[in-house]
């Protein structure tokens, strides 16, 4: 793990899975607002915290000394969670784990998280955003193998129009498929081991559940 390797801590749900502490392993953090509370958990020290802390009002200052707050009013104009990724960024960051990003209560904002996550892919940040059990990737015009466990699920979700989708390893593999903007036909797989998918055009997730094996 290098330096320019950050965990951003959000509040969504998250289990801290060995996979998960083997990916966050050696990484830097920055906590927002409520995710402060799974750091801990992961093994990590994070070495800002913003937010307008209004999900943190549990988690008493004192427990975490020498971490830097960096508050933020309520009313503002972007997430707690983006000005993490930005605070990140702005320190160097080229790969982002986006722990507490999928699942919870709040749909709106894993759906953010997941539409964020590739736009920061497109311009050239590596991304893997996930709940512990739940991992999402961003699949662009480029080849990407994900090394699941043989016999766990995955599902490639479409965000427009894609061409020339290949899946390779899986029990249901595709070349050179066109696959229509909203259609369902790659939700489901299951993973023969490491997966690899390789996209001409077109924006896509991979989203995988490692531990999942009622599709085996």
């Amino acid at each position: 793990m290098t330096d320019t390797t950050f965990t951003i801590l959000l509040g969504g749900a998250l289990i801290p899975t060995e996979r998960l502490k083997a990916a966050v392993a050696g990484s830097r953090a920055i906590a927002a607002d409520g995710g402060m509370r799974h750091a801990a958990a992961l093994g990590l020290s994070p070495e800002l915290w913003v937010g307008d802390f209004d999900s943190s009002a549990d988690l008493p200052v004192e427990d975490f000394p020498g971490v830097p707050r960096l508050p933020y009013p309520a009313q503002k104009a972007a997430t707690d969670g983006e000005i993490a990724v930005e605070e990140a960024l702005s320190r160097g960051a080229r790969r982002l784990v986006l722990a507490g990003a999928l699942g919870g209560e709040r749909s709106d904002h894993a759906l953010m998280h997941l539409l964020s996550g590739v736009a920061l892919a497109k311009g050239g940040i590596e991304v893997m955003m996930t709940s512990g059990s739940e991992e999402a990737f961003p699949l662009l015009g480029h080849d990407f193998t994900l090394d699941l466990p043989k016999g766990s699920l995955f599902s490639v979700l479409g965000l427009s129009p894609l061409a020339g989708l290949s899946i390779g390893n899986a029990r249901y593999p595709l070349t050179d498929f066109a696959l229509p903007f909203g259609s369902s036909r790659t939700i489901s797989n299951v993973a023969e081991g490491p997966v690899r998918f390789s996209l001409k055009s077109g924006d896509a997730v991979v989203l995988a559940r490692p531990y999942d094996f009622s599709g085996a």
